[in-house]
């Protein structure tokens, strides 16, 4: 089974307190397919300019990656700065320069039209509604958002809840969404908007996964002694969870949804420890399988 994923592809300018890198390869769909590459096949959608290096295109076939989906049109990459501070839970943006992504309609290639697990990463409610009108009969569509949707689109946000199997958004976004300052009454209420499942994102306090039916998991991060770049970790774990679904076969259940999201936290750990996606282009499934079983461990009680 295969995942489509749909989403942004650019260049990213990346500064932290020890270190700085130019034109690294950014946006949500490549982190995400990447993470998903890990788990099931991957079909990616995106445009990028004709000054996308050569290199990040190999990149990502080399994982296996179908790109007949992905525009190359005439102009520049989107292209974002930012700069992390302290522990770099603080991030500023410097700079963001649209480019061939500010006129981005997805079109999806025919092949693409039969998608078992959808991912709508991080883009417009819009363009996640256009997404959502190609495709025929997904098994299970996930539905990525951020801050500036819910504050400029939140009426198609919304509207696009009742087309989605679950929805992931980080705790600042569900209280931004809900009003609600507890995050177990934020789920409650999201999913009284249309998902199935709600899972939010705690950085490094982990994922709560919630269901309409009364279902409660609470998954922590995986610790780690250092931290490289927290550039596309929400990005990644989303990958991750849609690639570990798509490897399910027939009806997907809560416990399908605790293994996938312990998946994405595992690759999102893997993800930060270098800049952008440098880590991912070394790992291997032993890795993955280990640190599965560490984190195994770390949630075993009696």
């Amino acid at each position: 089974m295969s995942v489509l994923i749909v989403g942004s592809v650019g260049l990213d300018d990346i500064t932290t307190p020890s270190d700085s890198r130019a034109d690294l390869l950014g946006g949500s769909a490549s982190y995400a397919a990447v993470a998903a590459s890990f788990f099931a096949p991957v079909r990616m959608v995106g445009v990028v300019g004709e000054d996308f290096p050569q290199a990040h295109i190999d990149f990502l076939k080399a994982r296996g990656i179908d790109l007949e989906g992905l525009q190359i049109v005439k102009g520049k990459t989107f292209h974002w700065a930012g700069e992390y501070f302290g522990d770099m839970n603080t991030r500023e943006t410097r700079s963001i320069e649209l480019n061939v992504f500010e006129s981005f309609r997805p079109t999806l290639p025919e092949s693409y039209r039969d998608a078992d697990i959808v991912l709508l990463a991080n883009i417009a409610p819009d363009l996640q509604h256009l997404v959502l009108d190609q495709v025929q009969e997904p098994r299970f569509v996930v539905a990525d958002t951020m801050d500036l949707w819910i504050a400029t689109t939140r009426e198609r946000l919304v509207a696009l809840l009742a087309r989605v199997d679950m929805l992931i958004l980080n705790d600042g976004e569900a209280r931004q969404l809900t009003g609600e300052t507890n995050l177990v009454v934020a789920g409650r209420r999201i999913l009284d908007m249309g998902p199935r499942f709600v899972a939010v994102k705690k950085g490094e306090h982990g994922c709560l996964l919630m269901s309409r039916e009364g279902d409660f998991f609470a998954a922590p991060a995986f610790p780690l002694a250092s931290l490289a770049d927290p550039t596309g970790a929400g990005d990644t774990f989303a990958g991750a969870a849609a690639g570990a679904l798509a490897a399910k076969k027939g009806e997907i259940t809560f416990d399908d949804l605790r293994r996938a999201v312990v998946r994405g936290s595992v690759l999102a750990s893997f993800n930060v420890e270098a800049f952008s996606l440098e880590r991912l282009k070394s790992l291997d499934d032993r890795q993955i399988a280990e640190r599965l079983e560490a984190f195994r461990r770390l949630v075993a009680f009696d």
